[in-house]
């Protein structure tokens, strides 16, 4: 199924490149600061969560004596985080927004989240490339290490596009579907250790923080930046799995339901 699924995306590259091109310059060509707001809102986040935790509520990463330390664990978390929710957001509502091509044109659905997920890959890295530069002025970069990244990153995408997937399908037919996930958005978001260390937290809430796959994930991505540590490669084991359970789900329900989709659009 994988195999076929691939097959089909590579033969629709074109498809998927121009879909991204057109939306990434739609998206910035009538804007006076353009690429700029892609810096603006994490940054403004960052800074916000620095001024709060770190400066008033004064908190610090337990073994990080590096002055920018909280703030690197900070970028490490909301820019990923950030990429997490761009990507499941938009999933989530791509086949309503694509109704009239879907009705009009014959090209495997499973274009529709490569194409969302590559935008917020590219997005994602503007940012992300600024983040590495400030690593590298403050003498912070891990090395070599920011390697180990690459496999979190494609598990994080995995999971995120199997998510958005699932969620998508259903938001065709309950609209609620697209509502109620904002508001479990943040409530994940505050669940998961992104502005604080996990390691401040109770035992008894560490177990029940650990019970979220977005929490091996972030501590991966934290440990790598502020520790220059290889990720704990189980800890990411969790969100591959339901990543691929969602995968799953979708592609069944996508594969009975089509014609129904169809129709409810």
């Amino acid at each position: 199924m994988m195999i076929r699924i691939a097959q089909q995306l590579w033969l629709y590259r074109n498809f998927i490149t121009g879909s991204v091109k057109r939306e990434f310059q739609s998206k910035y060509m009538n804007s006076l600061l353009g690429v700029a707001w892609t810096v603006i809102q994490p940054l403004s986040m960052i800074l916000v969560y620095t001024l709060i935790f770190s400066q008033i509520m004064r908190a610090k990463l337990p073994g990080v004596e590096s002055q920018y330390a909280y703030s690197i664990f900070l970028c490490a978390g909301i820019l990923t985080w950030g990429l997490f929710s761009e990507i499941t957001s938009r999933t989530q509502n791509m086949f309503l927004d694509n109704a009239n091509l879907l009705k009009k044109l014959s090209f495997p659905w499973y274009c529709l989240p490569v194409t969302v997920i590559a935008s917020a890959g590219l997005n994602f890295l503007i940012i992300f490339a600024l983040f590495v530069i400030f690593l590298v002025v403050t003498g912070n970069f891990p090395g070599w290490v920011i390697l180990a990244g690459i496999p979190v990153m494609a598990v994080q995408l995995f999971l995120a596009g199997s998510l958005g997937l699932m969620l998508g399908v259903l938001n065709v037919f309950f609209r609620d579907v697209g509502q109620l996930y904002t508001v479990i958005l943040q409530f994940w978001f505050w669940l998961t250790p992104i502005v604080y260390p996990l390691d401040i937290l109770p035992e008894r809430l560490q177990q029940i923080i650990h019970l979220n796959p977005m929490t091996g994930l972030m501590s991966a991505y934290q440990n790598l930046f502020t520790r220059a540590q290889v990720p704990d490669w189980s800890s990411i084991l969790p969100a591959l799995g339901v990543g691929v359970v969602f995968f799953l789900l979708a592609v069944n329900f996508l594969r009975k339901h089509a014609n129904e989709i169809v129709d409810e659009l």
